[in-house]
């Protein structure tokens, strides 16, 4: 369905029309999703070598005529593509989940309600409601709207915004030649996926999803890009170089057995298995499931991963920068107290605000409530402005001051030169216009030309109120004829009206929050807008160590500072007060540039250069702008810096756990491996054959993937320094220990293989090696469960994955040894009761020697 660009509904549609419009129309989505079925990730795990050379061993038993273990094969092919597709149907869907969470909201009206949406659920006959910083969810006509400009470069790759006007028509006919400012419709018209970068206003929804403008010519939008992180680079190569070693051994090995022992077939297939063997396939499992389920887990604390690469970085961070309103603060602001005084200083009034109290408000503060709701949009967003709106129906109610009856006829944004904006209102036809004007105090003293003497008198005031923690914003007013508006708002004979102080209290779980950053190594640097003595105050409520008003960096000093001295300043101070958002990535560059890992947060238009500059920008998801969370690596959805602090906890898990299942890997392949090639080059009988290998997978996969992602914090992960962010995720000692673990348990099997020999025949000694093998397995895992704590410790760490896939390697392991049929395929023979007890009591003391060494080092650390 295509709505005329006319269609008389401005009011919205009700829920029942939309759900009626959404079936019919479909989705507000383009054609072009990412996401993978089921089908398209059992193919390419098929095609991964590790089961190629599963296939190949399965068919070589099968034209050799032994259906019994081809089959068995085969079936173990398919136990195991079904752990992979569990594995990655779970990565999938947290994908999927994710992508859900960042597709663009849109705020509609519906049941004459403005509602937040899905962009998804968007459909013809909408009105959106739209404020500067939005991307547009559906090509749209203006309703209304002032001075609006959109970003169309996406469709037109013109980078100069677009002047948008409510009441110019809209345009017929094909696209415009190239380098015209907009597609076809003209400047009443809105197009899917474009910013309003400046004004808001309402549009009435056209058409959605592939009938939009940007659906015909083709673009991609809403699926989540995979990045290519230093992680997974580094993965690569490893794997790489791991894939060329298994090649070549495999080759050697076919060779040495095929001329040693002329047993070609034989040869074949114990290539096939040691390749099995050397193969380390789970490296690009683990950092495919453990980020993905990582950013999910992310999410129910209320942080979003719009790109997954970010979550490598959150351990490392080192310094958070942070805006105090909302993130800091609980984002609800309430009118505290009002200050009124003349311009000579003759008179001054202060009030304390109590809405208990049923008193009404003295006559001389209506001037100042008045101009601060007139200087306010009529349907705020802004906690301020709210605040300004709830203190006038709350005091004003009923009265002539609160002016319903006037239009708006002109606006004066903030600007980077003037923290203050300003509405041109028509009172009565005929008269004189009326200008309101808010903003910080000394840019509305800065309006009204005040001298000296009185704008100290306005400071010695605010001084006062920002003490008390109290965010404080000036109000003036002016009178202007005719309609020759003024370019700038300096052109007004502004009067200076009084003070309003917004009280935002501090959330209650800040100092909490704080105190584990400290402990964490983590610097937290508030930057707000905020006047200095107001900003102190709130940096020493939330404990940020700030130790005197000198520490406290403003946004007037920073411009006078070159990047050198910046730097400098910047080693030391906790608190940037008076900060525009175009300063935010001085700020940025500056800690970067002293060695930092950067964390900001931001929320406006402005601030996307600087969420795109620090090492993890983190973007409002409550009341940031689309532009701030595109730009953003991270979104919080409920505004809180105690999430960003979980958000790092998290990371830093993440990390770890990765660290750990990496390890497991490396060392689990060297014992393999190991039984693989050493009975060859040793002349033993051949103690693994593709099946056995097949079976170790059975364990490996689900104890890599699984375990290790729902294995829970290290004690310490908040109370050691951040890690060094360009050291390798594996190499150095980690690389060592894990390779000295895997030689541990291969030297014990080894033994347990020379030890059997003595008593058992060879298929009981191939089940005794086997089952050492499994424990050893099994010993590694909870072995790298903790970086330094002990075995017994670990086990006292709750984690029921890790006992349900250990309980089934052991049932299984026991069905292959015990049950006759099983048995005769792995060529085993049974074991006596005491015989297995001696395999699994070596396989598991393999690793004891890593946890004597484990327990030496956190003895030679702690402190004495």
């Amino acid at each position: 369905m295509v709505l005329p660009a006319t269609h008389p509904d401005s009011k919205g549609l009700s829920a029942a029309d939309a759900a009626a419009r959404l079936h019919e129309d479909g989705p507000n989505t383009l054609p072009t999703d990412r996401r993978r079925t089921w089908l398209a990730i059992a193919m390419e795990t098929l095609r991964e070598p590790m089961f190629a050379l599963l296939l190949a061993a399965a068919l070589l038993y099968l034209l050799l005529g032994d259906m019994q273990e081809g089959l068995i094969l085969l079936a173990l092919v398919l136990v195991v593509l079904a752990l992979t597709l569990y594995q990655e149907g779970k990565t999938e869907q947290a994908i999927a989940a994710l992508r859900d969470l960042t597709s663009p909201r849109a705020l509609v009206l519906r049941n004459g309600v403005p509602t937040r949406i899905a962009g998804s659920d968007v459909v013809c006959g909408d009105v959106l409601v739209l404020a500067e910083g939005d991307r547009i969810a559906a090509d749209a006509t203006l309703l209304s709207g002032r001075d609006m400009q959109v970003d169309e470069s996406l469709l037109t790759g013109e980078a100069v915004p677009v002047e948008k006007n409510p009441h110019a028509p809209p345009l017929r006919g094909s696209l415009p030649p190239e380098g015209a400012n907009s597609p076809r419709g003209g400047p009443s018209t809105l197009y899917s996926g474009t910013l309003l970068v400046r004004g808001h206003g309402s549009a009435l929804v056209t058409a959605t999803g592939a009938r939009s403008e940007i659906g015909r010519i083709g673009a991609a939008l809403g699926a989540l890009n995979t990045e290519v992180s230093p992680l997974k680079k580094q993965t690569a190569r490893l794997v790489k170089v791991l894939a060329l070693v298994a090649l070549g051994a495999s080759l050697a090995l076919f060779l040495a057995f095929g001329l040693l022992r002329g047993d070609w077939l034989a040869a074949l297939l114990a290539a096939i298995a040691l390749a099995m063997a050397l193969l380390p396939q789970e490296f690009t499992v683990v950092l495919t499931v453990l980020p993905a389920l990582g950013a999910w887990r992310l999410s129910k604390k209320q942080v979003l991963t719009r790109r997954i690469a970010a979550i490598e970085t959150l351990g490392a961070t080192s310094v958070l920068c942070v805006d105090k309103t909302g993130t800091l603060t609980e984002n609800r602001m309430t009118v505290a107290q009002l200050h009124v005084q003349e311009a000579d200083g003759s008179n001054a009034h202060t009030l304390d605000i109590d809405y208990a109290a049923s008193a009404e408000l003295p006559e001389t503060f209506h001037t100042l409530v008045e101009y601060s709701i007139l200087a306010s949009v009529e349907e705020p967003f802004d906690p301020m402005e709210k605040a300004f709106h709830r203190l006038g129906q709350h005091f004003l109610a009923g009265t002539e001051h609160l002016h319903r009856d006037w239009t708006l006829e002109r606006e004066y944004g903030l600007t980077p030169q003037l923290r203050a904006m300003s509405h041109v209102w028509r009172a009565v036809k005929g008269e004189a216009h009326v200008v309101a004007a808010k903003g910080s105090p000394e840019a509305i003293a800065d309006l009204c030309h005040l001298d000296t003497a009185a704008q100290q008198r306005i400071a010695q005031a605010v001084d006062a109120m920002a003490a008390k923690g109290l965010r404080v914003l000036g109000v003036a007013e002016a009178r202007f004829a005719g309609t020759d508006w003024p370019a700038v708002e300096h052109d007004f004979e502004f009067a200076f009206v009084g003070l309003l102080g917004l009280a935002d209290p501090l959330r209650a779980e800040i100092p909490l929050a704080m105190a584990q950053c400290h402990s964490a190594g983590i610097r937290v640097v508030m930057i707000t807008g905020d006047y200095p003595t107001t900003a102190l105050a709130i940096a020493r409520a939330a404990r940020i160590p700030v130790k005197e008003a000198a520490n406290v960096l403003t946004g007037d000093t920073i411009d006078t500072l070159s990047d050198a001295e910046l730097q400098t300043h910047m080693q030391t101070v906790s608190v940037c007060a008076r900060v525009a958002p175009q300063q935010k990535l001085r700020i940025v560059q500056a800690l970067k540039a002293n060695g930092e890992v950067v964390a900001m947060t931001g929320d406006g238009v402005n601030d996307a250069p600087a969420l795109k500059a620090a090492h993890v920008g983190v973007a409002m998801g409550g009341r940031g702008t689309d532009v701030a969370r595109e730009a953003a690596s991270l979104v919080l959805l409920d505004d809180n810096f105690a999430s960003i602090v979980g958000a790092v906890q998290l990371g830093r898990r993440i990390f770890d756990n990765l660290r750990k299942s990496m390890s497991y890997i490396l060392a689990v392949h060297v014992p393999v491996a190991g039984m693989a090639l050493l009975p060859v080059l040793m002349g033993w009988p051949v103690l693994l054959y593709p099946l056995h290998i097949a079976f170790l997978e059975l364990v490996v996969d689900p104890a890599c993937s699984m375990v290790f992602e729902n294995e829970p914090e290290e004690a310490d992960v908040m109370q050691r320094p951040p890690r060094d962010a360009s050291a390798q995720l594996f190499g150095g000692m980690t690389l060592l220990l894990a390779l000295l673990q895997g030689l541990g348990v291969l030297l014990v099997t080894v033994g347990a293989y020379l030890w059997s020999t003595s008593w058992l025949d060879a298929n009981a000694s191939r089940a005794f090696v086997f089952v050492t093998l499994v424990a050893g397995n099994l010993a590694l895992i909870f072995s790298n469960r903790s970086r330094s704590g002990g075995l017994w410790a670990s086990l006292q760490v709750p984690n029921r994955t890790l006992w349900i896939v250990s309980a089934l390697a052991l049932a299984l392991m026991a069905l292959t040894v015990y049950v006759p049929w099983l048995a005769n395929l792995f060529f085993f023979a049974p074991l006596t009761a005491l015989d297995l007890m001696a395999a699994l009591g070596l396989g598991g003391a393999s690793v004891l020697w890593f946890e004597a060494m484990k327990r030496w080092r956190s003895t030679a650390t702690a402190p004495h």
